[in-house]
């Protein structure tokens, strides 16, 4: 078996995208060049990589290869939240098995985006994940949620920057039972006054905060910048939850600096702990030892958001579906 995990900055949407110029794709490169010309090949490879991998000519240098090979193949993008962890952490998924007979799941031509269902393992299931898709294409597309009143069209107000459509998923996602709440994957016990945000980081980047609850069934991808730097490194936790969000944000216009901090600073927010991040990312419950020799917190942070056992266990359960 070959599992691989190759540098992602040439293929992710933020970067270069420098794809097969990029130095950092060499060692992939050098596999697919080799694989052909072993004596035996593995029986399966496994490969996991960010989102826009699949539009690489990396990937399609890839797929000629192993099909060259005689493998049989199926690609897929999964997130966490597939297992019922509420965080979302998109990723490419490959997995190959020398053969001559197509996968059970196999869909040509196809990158799937939910784990592959047999039809002859629990049918009702899958009529019940049917139908609460049915139901979710229903609800109007141009809805939002205020205080629990339903408004639309005209009476939408938008408040942190957000569009009627971002508001809208969100409450999806909230209500996909499917997937925990926050509340499960939290730290009982810690010191809270550590981990919220400083007044200068509330007042600079308010609009740009996604901010979730301990009931929220979501929390945007983590990222080493967690905890160093605030845009689309990852989610802030609201401890005050009594406190109404589209209160507060609306209240923000012509207030002072110092108004608005008081207004602000009412949401309680906080990071989340690298533990919680931990827990978020699949780490066992015992996975404690970073703490032990290392003290700085951001240091914590970008240790935890690097590294990503959800894949590993996505790759197992995906193997599940494939007689060996």
């Amino acid at each position: 078996m070959i599992l691989m995990s190759p540098p992602c900055q040439p293929f992710t949407r933020i970067g270069l995208q420098g794809d097969v110029t990029d130095p950092r794709t060499n060692s992939l490169l050098r596999i697919l060049d080799i694989l052909p010309r072993l004596q035996k090949l593995p029986k399966y490879i496994l490969l996991e990589n960010v989102k826009g991998f699949e539009v690489s000519s990396t990937r399609d240098l890839l797929i000629q290869t192993i099909e060259n090979c005689g493998f049989q193949y199926q690609e897929f993008l999964l997130s966490p939240t597939s297992l019922g962890i509420p965080n979302s952490r998109l990723r490419y998924f490959l997995i190959a098995k020398l053969q001559s007979e197509p996968l059970p799941f196999q869909a040509p031509g196809q990158v799937l985006k939910e784990f592959p269902k047999l039809e002859s393992e629990h049918p009702e299931k899958n009529t019940i994940v049917a139908e609460n898709k049915i139901e979710r294409k229903k609800i109007e597309p141009n809805i939002c949620f205020d205080n629990g009143r339903q408004c639309s069209g005209k009476e939408a107000i938008l408040f942190k920057l957000e569009t009627i459509e971002e508001i809208d998923r969100k409450h999806q996602q909230d209500s996909d039972l499917s997937v925990q709440m926050l509340k499960d994957f939290l730290e009982d016990d810690i010191d809270m006054n550590q981990y919220f945000l400083p007044p200068k980081s509330l007042l600079r980047y308010a609009l740009l905060l996604d901010i979730v609850k301990p009931t929220c069934r979501r929390s945007t991808c983590f990222t080493k910048g967690y905890g160093s730097y605030i845009e689309g490194t990852g989610s802030v936790l609201q401890t005050s939850e009594d406190v109404q969000i589209e209160n507060v944000y609306k209240s923000l216009t012509n207030l002072s600096q110092e108004e608005k901090i008081t207004k602000l600073s009412m949401l309680k927010l906080r990071y989340f702990t690298p533990k919680e991040i931990a827990n978020l990312l699949g780490f066992p419950p015992d996975f404690g030892l970073l703490r032990t020799f290392y003290t700085k917190m951001v240091i914590l942070f970008k240790i935890v958001c690097n590294h990503d056992p959800n894949n590993f266990t996505i790759f197992v359960l995906i193997c599940e579906f494939i007689p060996f």
